[in-house]
């Protein structure tokens, strides 16, 4: 992975589906969703339809509004369910082989599978597929997982039966959309890594990654899937199952500091209230005298706000983004990428110059980017700048969907706190403490994974962690 893709944390993908128990026309809710849940991945998107048991699919690299262009929409053949998929990778190279849904067709049927997570034991799954003769097309988990219901789906007697067997034999982080001729089929892992949530239009049955798609088409959420759980949507009826030894302990609580839409409600908690209770609780530990609170954009403004709550100190606009400038670290050179930082973020003069600044943001990974950022606002006149992270230092990798594989380039897993506060330049720093983590998502039913910041995991790591795992593995057996 790229140094500079490092400067912030990305997710993986965001998931949808829906099934219109009466009539057609299901495309522009998939496209609407998707656009909700853009913030979710950005690589790469897709959509499959489901007409009269026979499944079609677009894909293509690129945000949703590039690959599903107003004459796409206009071509694409409608019909009563479809599934759709917004892709950040994790596991697999950015091309257009590895976009989602996956089309699967076997000897029972066709099957589009859409994947948010990672898998820890995916290349020992694959390992033992290749043996047995299968052959891969992609270099994501998500081949394998479509794999593995396959080969259950051979041997069981309905494709909700082949799920439920999948499930346990895939260990890590899965939330699953997946649609066959007939039925339309959400799960979720064991232990409940990833969001997912179900709600309705009517009759018609809606499945995603976050609440806030719900929103976007119109429809009523009803409640989170729950860990382990699988449900079955055919044109009669919605039946539940539950897989044995479920147990809800490791939602990541990064969704509630970074991940997810503010607007969203993820496992009973809203996110915008759970990030201004980290700023509460990062004004409470980290109290500093000061001038004005300022938000990093976006992910830092509403834990800033918390923060200036708690504290009584004003909250101001110390940053305007450019929501037109793409990323920064696709840029070719230092110079180009240091050039994209200002233009993507500007810091306003009249709110700083002078002051006494809290920045807030949600997180260090590297460090390059918040050493940027602060230097905007020693140039723009900020007297002093106190640092304030709405999570506490990462020091661990994560196995089950974030982008972070190894140690090497976490700033804090090798510098003590005093030596980033040198580093990026500010006057203090503080970094929100674990036992706060637990208390951010008031009103959830459960646990949290916090192995990036204690390396404390609610499952088995992984034998092979790399994120381009598939990939190492390939160029090993070429040496071979």
């Amino acid at each position: 992975m790229s140094m500079n893709r490092m400067d912030k944390l990305h997710e993986e993908c965001g998931v949808f589906g829906i099934f219109r128990r009466s009539g057609e026309g299901v495309v522009a809710e998939a496209y609407h969703a998707l656009y909700a849940l853009q913030h979710r991945g950005q690589e790469s998107c897709g959509i499959a339809v489901n007409h009269d048991g026979v499944i079609s699919c677009h894909k293509d690299v690129g945000l949703v509004t590039d690959v599903f262009t107003h004459d796409v929409l206009a071509k694409m053949q409608e019909g009563s369910m479809a599934v759709g998929h917004c892709r950040y990778g994790t596991t697999g190279t950015l091309n257009r082989e590895n976009a989602q849904p996956m089309l699967i067709n076997h000897r029972k049927g066709a099957m589009a599978v859409c994947h948010n997570g990672n898998l820890t034991n995916a290349f020992d799954l694959r390992d033992e597929l290749e043996q047995k003769g299968a052959i891969f097309h992609t270099t994501s988990d998500t081949e394998v997982i479509a794999y593995i219901i396959t080969q259950q789906r051979l041997q069981c007697a309905s494709i909700e039966e082949a799920v439920l067997s999948s499930m346990k034999l895939l260990k890590g982080a899965y939330s699953l959309v997946i649609m066959s001729p007939t039925k339309l089929i959400a799960a979720r892992d064991p232990h409940g890594f990833r969001p997912l949530c179900m709600g309705h239009i009517g009759d018609d049955v809606v499945f995603a990654s976050e609440s806030c798609a719900l929103d976007a088409i119109g429809a009523t959420f009803d409640r989170d899937i729950e860990a382990g759980e699988v449900v079955v949507v055919t044109r009669d009826d919605v039946k539940f199952y539950k897989v044995e030894g479920a147990c809800h302990d490791g939602m990541c609580v990064f969704e509630y500091i970074y991940f997810a839409r503010p607007d969203s409600v993820v496992d009973g908690s809203s996110v915008h209230e759970a990030r201004l209770r980290a700023g509460a609780f990062l004004a409470l530990e980290h109290p500093v005298q000061a001038d004005v609170v300022i938000g990093a954009p976006d992910s830092g403004i509403d834990a800033a706000i918390g923060y200036a709550r708690q504290s009584g100190i004003p909250y101001g606009i110390g940053f305007i983004k450019n929501k037109y400038i793409g990323r920064t670290f696709i840029q070719p050179s230092q110079k180009q990428r240091m050039n994209s930082v200002r233009i993507k973020l500007n810091a306003v003069t009249s709110t700083v110059k002078g002051k006494r600044v809290v920045l807030v943001d949600d997180s260090i990974v590297r460090g390059t980017t918040s050493k940027h950022t602060v230097q905007l606002l020693r140039d723009a006149g900020a007297k002093e700048v106190h640092y304030r992270l709405s999570s506490p230092p990462f020091i661990r990798p994560c196995y089950f969907g974030t982008d972070i594989d190894s140690t090497e380039n976490l700033i804090a897993a090798n510098h003590t706190v005093e030596e980033i506060r040198e580093i990026i330049g500010v006057d203090s720093l503080g970094f929100l403490s674990i036992d706060a983590c637990d208390k951010l998502a008031a009103g959830s039913k459960c646990g949290f994974c916090k192995g990036c910041f204690t390396g404390v995991y609610p499952a088995e790591e992984p034998k092979a962690a790399r994120k381009h795992k598939f990939e190492t593995y390939l160029s090993d057996k070429d040496d071979e």
